[in-house]
């Protein structure tokens, strides 16, 4: 139901809380014209976004074109993106609300409109209802060719990417759209799976989940709700993860190192033990997959770290052609990386992925 009164907020295109769209039809979240990427869950009224990077995207007709969402928080950054080109950005309500995207376009032109989550589970969840126009909605999506997975950290999810003086947590400067993975995704025109978490570790997190312990869940936040890996079956798995392990294993007083580990810190044998039974993990749910494990870009990617090399003898002791070592350049610069530090780290990975992957 659209509501009445607007507030438009200009940041990088428009934000907008609420819009008054009058004479649009709405195309349901179970209609066959809406493809999804990422773990979503979708009953017969409204799709539930948990993770960064997941999408609903739209072929249609005319001039106007609103999307219809619900946040858990009020804290949820989205992008509605038009032919590719015209962005808009959303602040999600936690009031159920319409959100204008455009109401100008050419009539007589099939559009795309694409909603892109740009914050990560942190901030709750979203209920998308569907999208809304004064067209006709297109089944014209077909599947992409190829697919690509990824499992990985604040780097991974877009932490402070859009922060341009220091990283900070507010769900506002989070931008999964510019990292590495988003582009990567996009410049394969592959389907995106993107399994992140700020904070997250392989073998302990600032907080009591780890990876091996998430990584099957269609929620993040809910062990009960297990994610079904014959859905979506990836050709290229990136792991880029150990940072936080980087960091928390040289800090025994903290509770989570105390809580995994006791007193005695794990040794190299443990870490390149631990993150094989990882790999092996998802390699086992996917049999036929290019595994990248990677690491970086940030400190424990620095000259002089053991980290890159735990990987490295992971990957070797597998003896598994098709599971590749890679490690992104420490980019040497304080905090996050920022949009330019994440199109360096996604050339570099396109550079190894068309070196050494056949899709």
């Amino acid at each position: 139901m659209i509501k009445k009164g607007f507030l438009l907020i200009v940041l990088l295109a428009l934000t907008l809380t609420s819009c008054v769209a009058k004479g649009l039809h709405k195309v349901m979240c179970k209609d066959a014209s809406i493809a999804y990427m990422g773990r979503i869950r979708i009953n017969d009224t409204f799709a539930t976004f948990y993770w960064s990077g997941t999408s609903a995207t739209m072929h249609f007709t005319g001039t106007t074109i609103a999307v219809d969402l619900k946040d858990e928080k009020g804290s949820n950054y989205y992008y509605g993106i038009i032919d590719d080109t015209l962005f808009t950005k959303i602040k999600a309500d936690s009031a159920d609300h319409s959100y204008l995207l455009s109401s100008n376009l050419k009539k007589g032109v099939l559009h795309k409109v694409q909603l892109f989550r740009l914050t990560e589970e942190s901030a709750g969840k979203t209920w998308f209802y569907g999208f809304e126009t004064d067209g006709m909605a297109i089944s014209l999506i077909g599947k992409r060719h190829k697919k690509i997975e990824f499992y990985g950290n604040s780097i991974t999810a877009g932490y402070s990417v859009d922060d341009t003086l220091k990283d900070t947590n507010a769900p506002e400067y989070f931008n999964n759209y510019y990292t590495y993975a988003a582009i990567t995704a996009r410049h394969y025109d592959a389907e995106y799976y993107n399994i992140c978490k700020s904070g997250i570790g392989l073998m302990l997190s600032w907080f009591p989940i780890i990876m091996p312990e998430m990584y099957d869940r269609i929620d993040p936040l809910d062990p009960t709700r297990k994610w079904n890996f014959h859905f979506y079956v990836p050709d290229v798995v990136v792991i880029d993860l150990l940072q936080n392990d980087s960091w928390l294993t040289g800090k025994p007083n903290h509770p989570q190192f105390k809580y995994r580990f006791g007193t005695t810190p794990p040794d190299a044998t443990y870490i390149v033990k631990a993150y094989q039974q990882f790999v092996t993990t998802i390699r086992n749910n996917y049999p036929d997959a290019t595994i990248i494990c990677t690491l970086g870009s940030m400190d424990a990617s620095k000259e002089g770290s053991p980290w890159p090399g735990y990987v490295q003898q992971a990957v070797e002791q597998l003896h598994d052609r098709k599971i590749l070592h890679y490690d992104f350049a420490y980019k040497n610069t304080p905090d996050h990386p920022k949009r330019k530090e994440q199109k360096v780290m996604a050339d570099s990975l396109i550079q190894f992925i068309d070196t050494h992957v056949q899709w």
